[in-house]
This record gives C-alpha cells, structure tokens and sequence, in this order.
C-alpha cells in the first residue's frame, strides 16, 4: 500500500495527490510511505523516484545493518524498528532530499502509523518540512525499544531481590534467557546510536542545522537505552558469577565432608583389614576378648578424630 502527504507552499495539505503529481510547482515537500507494498509498487522506487541502485537493492535483501549512506541529492537511511514479540528488528528504509521522505517496509510497523498521524494531521509542523517527518520516524522507533529494556530490567531487579542469594539452575535458565535479549537488543540499539551520532555529526544533510536539537534528543535516548544495557549484562554477568561462586562453594562443602568421613575410616579400614587376613600365629585371634577390644579401639580412633575434625571446623 502506498500512502502519499504533501503540503503546498502555503502550508496547507494536497488530498488525493497521486504520484505523477507530485512534482507539481505548488508542491513544497511530501512523503511516500511504501507500507507493506506490492511487487508492482515496490518498482516505483526505480521507475518513478530513480533512486540509486544500490540503496533499492539495500531495500530488498534483509537484514541490513543501520547506517547511512549519500547518493548525490538523496540520503539513504537504514533504520531497524523492535518486533516486541521476539525482539527481533524490522528493517525501515528511508529516503530523504530537501523536497521529499521516502519511506519503505516490508510489514505493518505501529511506529510508522503513528509517525504518519503525526505528522499528517498537525498543521504546525507541516513547515518543518521532510526532516521533521524523519525525525517523527526515528523517534517513534527510539521510544519503542525503551518498553523491552525497562521489562529487562525489572526481570533482573525481581531476581536479584528475590532469589539472588539463593539461585538455583531454573533461575539461572531465566538469567541466560535474559542475556539472550539483551544480545539482540544490544545488535539493534548500539548500531543505531553509532547512526545517530554520525546523523548529528554530519554536516552533509542539507538543513539539518536548524532541526539538530530532536536529533540530539534521538541520540540522548540510544545513550541512554546503551548504558541500561550495559548495566542489565553487568547484572547477568553478577548473578552468573554468584551462582558460580555458590556452587562451588556447595560442592567444596560436600567434598570436605566425605573428605573427614573417608579419613575417619581410614584406619578402621587398616585394622579390619589387619584382621581380616586369617593368618594361623595371629594370638589375637585366640584371646576371649580380641573381638571386643578391637571394637572398642576402633570406636574410639573414630570418635577421637571425629572430636577432633569438629573441634577444627571442618563440620561447620
């Protein structure tokens, strides 16, 4: 589907304007919005627009990396919009001179249908001109990856409150879980601030000057959003290391213990085994109380090391 919003050189918008028309000498600027478009409408951005080569094929083979490319009078942008389902990116190309923005997705974006209502139906922008409408876009798009972080975020804080101290292996399934996440939001997000701040350092967008205070703004956001990330894997790679750290500290505790009991039978094992060999000059074996005696030694070899290990703190 393709939507179409021009305004005239007295600020007022053009109705029903088709594409033919919108070179008119009224028309001040306008923006194409290729929403989910058609095989037959996708080929306007050749046969009508005549937009570099390499950009429409930028269009067509997902999923390309934010950025920014310039192709004489036209600027190509490469943005990503968040699928909150998956956190996933949906690629959002746009095309942007000093008359027009070209906008084209492959799917329905929410971002991009508030953006156009946003743009089409307040009269106080419509001077701004097509800078604005991107502006619109991309901060449409920022606002949305802000929801996953803070859900992020507040997953981590319920864990580190809660179960932190005491983590067990289903907890940490949900912490790596997380980490996940972020990994796919930290390949959306960072790529697009290192966008963002080429955008507000750049000086080869025509009358970017006089708008490069909503772009700051963008940038704030994706500073902000990258420090929350950074933040959020700091946190995983805490929680990780402490449930590390408490299991093997769980299972030194359980070796020292089967370490004392091994010990402590050690030489009750050395004196059955003495015992144990039949030999026929033992005159132990022929004393009325040998069986008891040697009992009674190898009751008293085990509690005096046993006192002896709970006397040192090995069983605490």
């Amino acid at each position: 589907m393709l939507r179409i919003f021009a305004v005239t050189r007295q600020l007022t918008p053009i109705p029903d304007i088709t594409l033919d028309q919108l070179n008119g000498p009224d028309v001040m600027w306008y923006w194409v919005d290729f929403n989910a478009p058609t095989e037959e409408e996708a080929r306007n951005l050749e046969q009508h627009f005549h937009f570099h080569p390499l950009a429409i094929e930028d269009c067509f083979h997902l999923l390309q990396r934010p950025k920014l490319d310039h192709y004489e009078n036209v600027h190509f942008f490469v943005l990503h919009a968040l699928d909150q389902t998956n956190l996933s990116a949906q690629e959002v190309d746009l095309f942007v001179g000093s008359h027009f923005l070209v906008t084209f997705h492959h799917k329905e974006l929410k971002e991009l249908d508030d953006a156009w209502l946003r743009i089409t139906t307040q009269n106080n922008v419509w001077g701004r001109g097509p800078l604005y409408a991107m502006y619109a876009v991309m901060d449409n798009l920022v606002d949305e990856y802000f929801p996953a972080v803070y859900q992020i975020e507040d997953q981590l804080l319920e864990i580190e409150t809660g179960g932190g101290r005491n983590m067990s292996p289903t907890l940490m399934n949900d912490v790596f879980e997380i980490r996940s996440k972020l990994l796919k939001l930290r390949k959306t997000i960072f790529p697009m601030r290192d966008l963002l701040y080429r955008v507000v350092s750049s000086d080869r967008v025509e009358g970017l000057k006089e708008q490069l205070v909503y772009y700051t703004d963008i940038y704030d956001h994706l500073l902000k959003l990258s420090e929350l990330i950074d933040a959020n894997r700091e946190m995983t790679a805490d929680l990780r290391d402490n449930y590390i750290s408490l299991s093997s500290n769980r299972m030194n505790t359980i070796m020292k213990t089967l370490t004392v009991i091994t010990t402590i039978f050690m030489p009750l094992t050395f004196i059955a085994g003495i015992y144990g060999m039949n030999f026929n000059f033992m005159p132990e074996l022929q004393w009325h109380w040998g069986y008891f005696a040697v009992l009674g030694t190898m009751f008293m070899i085990g509690f005096g090391m046993y006192a002896w290990f709970r006397k040192k703190g090995w069983f605490d």
